[in-house]
């Protein structure tokens, strides 16, 4: 079973689901990973009430897990409203990549998550406590 979820993983490193940039966009945010150096932003349009994302895109470079990680995600985001995305459990993001993530690949998994975040909170957030390593 491992191996079905490694590859559900490297599948969408490769052909990455919503990459790149919408234009024009409501909302941005662009973080990074300081421990490895991955990058991503992330660009939302939102319904013509502005309360819920109608289209998302990421961008940006990193490892298949934080690659991935983004691929996934906004394949769940059009039509949730930015409530639902503010009261996001950063461990559903952990639970969909479908296999378990080492301590130091957290932040990795997680960086998504905090791009996210970042773009419907309106600026920079903390990184959720599940990315911090044991």
């Amino acid at each position: 079973m491992d191996n079905l979820y490694r590859d559900f993983i490297l599948e969408h490193y490769r052909s990455p689901h919503n990459k790149g940039q919408l234009d024009p966009h409501d909302l941005h945010f662009a973080d990074s990973n300081p421990t490895c150096g991955d990058e991503m932003s992330m660009t939302l349009r939102l319904d013509d009430a502005r309360t819920a994302i109608a289209d998302v895109a990421f961008d940006g470079r990193g490892c298949a897990i934080s690659q991935a990680s983004a691929s996934i995600l906004t394949d769940e985001l059009r039509g949730q409203t930015l409530d639902q995305v503010r009261g996001m459990d950063p461990k559903h993001v952990l639970d969909e990549l479908g296999v378990p993530i080492g301590p130091a690949r957290l932040k990795c998994a997680l960086l998504s998550y905090k791009v996210l975040q970042g773009a419907v909170r309106g600026g920079e957030v903390a990184w959720p406590a599940e990315a911090e390593a044991v």
